[in-house]
């Protein structure tokens, strides 16, 4: 793994999280508890912050970046970042898939119990409501979430990925 300080700053993980040797995680980042961060997988706080709450999993191929002085990246709780997605710039709230091969860019909000499908493009400036599943290019709202969704998905991805970990710990 590469893990490495930029212009000052170190990433700061907690020792329960589990990160692939050959993940890269470098500059500003801070991880909450539990985090996973894959094969493959770059998490670059060089020119932003990059703030991820408790039980975050970054899956394989997996890119969260900011955009140089003006958009950070925070994401919340219980989030789980699909193989080969982009992160850049954005806001992530709480209990949010984010499909394989989605790219969700700059100073988007997404808030909590959202799903963004595989492969959809979250466009600039985007706020994807509460609730709901965003698909497409660009990504729009196409049905609201279901409570069972929301739990046989969202939370169950989420778990899964903290058991996942253990195994390779």
């Amino acid at each position: 793994m590469i893990i490495k300080s930029v212009n000052g700053k170190h990433p700061q993980i907690p020792e329960d999280c589990f990160i692939a040797e050959n993940a890269t995680i470098v500059g500003d980042v801070v991880m909450g508890k539990e985090c996973s961060v894959w094969y493959n997988a770059v998490i670059r706080g060089d020119v932003h912050f990059i703030k991820m709450g408790d039980r975050v999993n970054v899956q394989d191929g997996a890119v969260i970046h900011a955009t140089y002085k003006t958009s950070p990246t925070t994401i919340g709780n219980n989030v789980s970042i699909g193989h080969n997605a982009i992160v850049h710039g954005c806001t992530i709230h709480d209990n949010v898939l984010i499909g394989m091969g989605s790219i969700v860019m700059d100073d988007c909000v997404v808030e909590s119990n959202t799903i963004i499908a595989a492969g959809a493009v979250v466009s600039k400036n985007t706020r994807v409501e509460s609730g709901s599943i965003y698909a497409g290019i660009p990504a729009k709202k196409i049905r609201d979430i279901s409570p069972e969704l929301t739990k046989g998905e969202i939370e169950r991805i989420a778990k899964n990925y903290v058991m996942y970990s253990s195994w390779f710990k």
